[in-house]
């Protein structure tokens, strides 16, 4: 191995994977990269909850290093690294545990592995740490921080630092969504890939404030046990990249659809113009950066044309009734937690009853200021929905909602609704259970701050939004995605021991 450096800030697992076919780096080299920018930067902006045990990760780097030098390679990501999003159950073996950012969890042992994450590691990838995450994934108080957990703290956008005093809950300084952890954590160099779950907007908000590319799969797709949901109905994981080639590879594996990201669609596409087969509606554009990528596309040869969705509300009531936060609130009290506890051996929280009480005994670090309450968590356990009812809401919701983006998408003749990512888009994919991307459009002119698109198609057309992502970084995105504003040091390895 010669050593190759490498500028994790900008380095694309794509890029590593070819140093590592030609020979020219080890996967321990990798890892030793990224975990000297975490150790630069992790106390600053606590994008983790916990870092896996370093013995660990190069002992796993080095078994995969000595399989790579027999010819064995267990997938495309092969001894690339990965940080996972602290509501997927790992193994004991890799040293961490797993809390949804909930003291409550602190020490909890596990049963057995996610089966998302036990595919990543059995494709060979590395797991760096778990990235720290909306208590709950927001369902423990109204208003609550995002990004903040009581077991966590507060994690900080890599762009802006702190976040302002008073600052409103999604404002310009807060880096937004329950996978806040894990996007800070590719768009600061600790890793070049993450995984992340979305309830609503909770992948693409972080995402596109550390100006990433990110996917919501369609829901369904991909088996969650093992994995904290707050709701059945809403939630799905989803990768976040800093291209989207990158983010192809990481949804191939995670879906298991080598297509995605096969060389036959690859070279299939750069023979044909990049807009052939892609048909845009955008929202009526608000800021100046949107309206130019929407002239942009028009110029590339783009069909585009304006569309316009129902307001949000109509689209979410069913019989007179909002269905999202009821639905929420079942499902996360009869489904999402249950099934979550169920995952863990003998431990002494093992309903959400004992989250409430354990909270209450322990309020100096389960509700400390200004996250002194857990109203949301009491509201649920309140919660006396029938489950017919609720199975009607869902049902009709989605009906709903995939009856009203069809027709739009139909009487256009377009596949893939754009808009910026602070939107009302990422509630309508939930309803309707579609598929929704993240895309990095400029910054705030007053704190740099990232800020982005986001894009839907119909179900399972995960393909055509990863297509419209590459042809949008290869012709649109000029210059490239912004980088945070970080201090850079002479580079000191750490240890392998």
């Amino acid at each position: 191995m010669t050593g190759t450096s490498f500028d994790v800030l900008t380095t694309t697992a794509v890029e590593l994977q070819q140093f590592l076919n030609a020979g020219r780096i080890s996967s321990v080299e990798i890892v030793q990269h990224y975990l000297a920018q975490i150790d630069r930067h992790e106390a600053k902006l606590n994008a983790f909850i916990d870092l896996a045990p370093r013995h660990l990760v190069f002992s796993s780097a080095a078994a995969l290093d000595a399989e790579r030098l027999n010819g064995k390679r267990r997938g495309p990501l092969h001894g690339i690294p990965i940080v996972v999003k602290d509501c997927f159950i790992t193994p004991p073996e890799l040293g961490m545990g797993t809390t949804a950012g909930s003291w409550a969890l602190a020490g909890a042992q596990p049963k057995e592995c996610s089966p998302l994450v036990q595919h990543l590691i059995d494709q060979g990838l590395i797991i760096l740490g778990k990235t720290n995450m909306t208590e709950f994934c927001g369902m423990k108080m109204t208003m609550m921080s995002p990004g903040w957990s009581a077991y966590g703290g507060q994690t900080l956008s890599p762009y802006v630092g702190d976040i302002e005093k008073d600052e409103t809950i999604l404002g310009h300084s807060s880096p937004g969504g329950s996978s806040t952890g894990s996007a800070v954590a590719v768009a600061a160099g600790f890793s070049p890939l993450a995984l992340g779950t979305e309830t609503i907007g909770s992948i693409i908000t972080p995402a596109t404030r550390a100006g990433l590319y990110a996917l919501k799969p369609t829901v369904g797709l991909q088996d969650t046990r093992g994995m904290y949901r707050m709701t059945e109905f809403f939630d799905c994981p989803g990768p976040m990249a800093k291209t989207p080639e990158d983010l192809a590879v990481l949804a191939s594996v995670m879906l298991r659809q080598p297509s995605l990201s096969s060389p036959a669609s690859t070279e299939e596409s750069a023979l044909r113009q990049p807009w052939e087969g892609l048909s845009v509606g955008y929202l009526d554009p608000r800021v100046e950066e949107y309206q130019g990528v929407i002239a942009q596309l028009k110029q590339e040869g783009c069909s585009v044309m304006p569309v316009e969705l129902p307001d949000p509300s109509t689209l979410t009531t069913v019989d007179g009734e909002q269905a999202i936060m009821p639905i929420a609130f079942w499902d996360f009290k009869n489904i999402g937690i249950p099934q979550f506890l169920s995952c863990f051996e003998d431990h002494p929280v093992r309903s959400l009853t004992d989250v409430i009480d354990y909270n209450d005994k322990h309020k100096d670090r389960a509700l400390p200021y200004p996250h002194t309450e857990q109203n949301d968590l009491i509201k649920a356990l309140a919660n006396t929905d029938k489950e017919d009812h609720i199975r009607n809401l869902k049902s009709s919701l989605r009906s709903l909602a995939c009856k009203n983006l069809d027709a739009i998408l139909d009487a256009h003749n377009i596949n893939v609704i754009i808009a910026p990512a602070d939107s009302a888009l990422p509630i309508y994919t939930a309803a309707a259970g579609y598929p929704v991307a993240a895309a990095p459009l400029g910054q705030l002119r007053y704190n740099r701050r990232p800020f982005g698109l986001c894009l839907l198609a119909r179900q399972y057309q995960e393909q055509i939004l990863l297509r419209f992502m590459s042809a949008y970084q290869d012709v649109v995105q000029h210059p490239a995605r912004a980088l945070p504003p970080l201090p850079q040091f002479p580079l000191h390895l750490p240890s392998l021991a």
